[in-house]
């Protein structure tokens, strides 16, 4: 396994003038070796661009790319040591289950009784053990794409190994199978694995930690919790969650904030001007509509989702969303309710970035 650090910027055209023409804005980022993330954000963003400067497939227009401290910038993905699997599987079909996943290996001469060894072992993490004589041309894509898993992990001395987008085509009920067995193949075989997704869930449930990134910037490094509690940029709070997080304008001065043609105490001191208050749907509550710290509100819509009830809102002329928990007592369209729009959940943004 390795360590991997990138310094770098990379453009497809020449001479990039404006943060408009990078694939990938100047970033300095370190990958621990045997840890799991996920680079996670919409398409266009950045994401497989990082990945194939890591893998080798691309050279960055500008910066490095090491190893282990060792400058690996121009040299190949095979002289890196990287195993890539790729959005749509990558097999033979002439070959049984058990001669693709041995592929890697014998290409590189490893012993006969190894190579059985560790087919079984991987086989057996992707429940595949009874496949392994079957001819793969006669498989479903979902079986297909387990087997360029399987190829992907099946060689113990990888630098890491990264996925793009791997579980495109598989079935939502087996996505959820593999997610949880990539975790558990990376909890054994303590492999460094990097997985480039566009779905929240499965960067949450696989990763120990997250880059989430959108027009060629990653703009916050960490943990699911860290993620859902602290979002670092006003991009993160929109994109993780469902629904994303509520943003209101407000203005702070030193008699609190201003919000809606209504004054709020704040306890806490905030940069004077025009900020953006952030708070998730989870934690927007219910109160009177005179309570302090809560916002009137007309509900526009209601809708009981089985697990939650979602309340559509209106304060002044912004939209907010909140979660009710099951079985409450949900008000009905047009009436007015009070909002709790400030608490220990509550973020402030300036300029798009958290404030302390």
């Amino acid at each position: 396994m390795a360590r991997i650090d990138l310094d770098l910027a990379h453009a497809y055209q020449d001479n990039p003038q404006q943060d408009s023409d990078y694939a990938l804005l100047p970033l300095k980022m370190a990958f621990r070796d045997g840890g799991a993330y996920a680079l996670l954000g919409p398409s266009g963003c950045g994401k497989t661009t990082m990945l194939n400067l890591m893998s080798g497939l691309l050279v960055p227009s500008h910066g490095t790319v090491k190893f282990d401290g060792r400058d690996v910038t121009r040299l190949s993905p095979q002289q890196r040591n990287i195993a890539q699997v790729f959005q749509f599987p990558v097999i033979y079909d002439t070959m049984t289950v058990a001669q693709n996943l041995a592929f890697p290996l014998r290409n590189r001469k490893v012993p006969e009784a190894q190579i059985k060894a560790r087919v079984g072992q991987i086989a057996e993490m992707l429940e595949m053990s009874h496949q392994l004589d079957q001819r793969a041309a006669g498989l479903s894509a979902d079986q297909k794409q387990k087997i360029s898993l399987g190829r992907g992990l099946v060689r113990p001395d990888v630098s890491a190994v990264l996925f793009d987008e791997p579980l495109t085509v598989i079935d939502p009920h087996l996505k959820w199978q593999l997610r949880r067995k990539l975790k558990q193949i990376h909890h054994e075989l303590k492999l460094t694995l990097i997985y480039v997704t566009h779905d929240q869930v499965e960067a949450l449930t696989f990763a120990d930690e997250v880059v989430v990134m959108t027009r060629g910037r990653a703009v916050q490094v960490g943990t699911a919790d860290a993620l859902f509690e602290r979002p670092a940029h006003r991009f993160v709070g929109h994109f993780i969650g469902s629904p994303g997080m509520n943003f209101l304008p407000v203005t702070a001065d030193a008699q609190g904030l201003a919000l809606a043609g209504r004054r709020l105490p704040l306890a806490r001191s905030l940069p004077e001007g025009p900020l953006l208050l952030g708070i998730r749907p989870e934690y927007l509550a219910l109160v009177a509509p005179d309570a302090e710290g809560g916002m009137p509100a007309v509900v526009e819509r209601v809708q009981d989702v089985g697990t939650y009830t979602l309340l559509s809102a209106r304060i002044g002329e912004h939209a907010v969303k909140a979660r009710l928990p099951a079985g409450s007592a949900a008000p009905r369209a047009g009436d007015t309710v009070g909002l709790q729009v400030l608490g220990a959940h509550t973020c402030f943004y300036k300029n798009e970035e958290l404030v302390p």
